[in-house]
């Protein structure tokens, strides 16, 4: 995932802002990390630089 994406990225479920937590990144990819929503306290998973931004009960 870019850090690009942060300006556009919202939680699927509340609409709120999501922060990046970096696991792992090489060059300009986050390759594993943690998206979380301070509003509804979720996390989406980032692997293998993809986003998980399923809402919780479909994932």
């Amino acid at each position: 995932m870019k850090r690009d994406l942060m300006d556009i990225l919202a939680c699927p479920v509340c609409k709120g802002e999501l922060t990046l937590s970096v696991a792992k990144e090489e060059g300009d990819e986050v390759v594993e990390g943690t998206l979380h929503c301070d509003a509804c306290s979720e996390d989406y998973p980032i692997e293998d630089t993809i986003p998980n931004l399923l809402p919780p009960s479909l994932r």
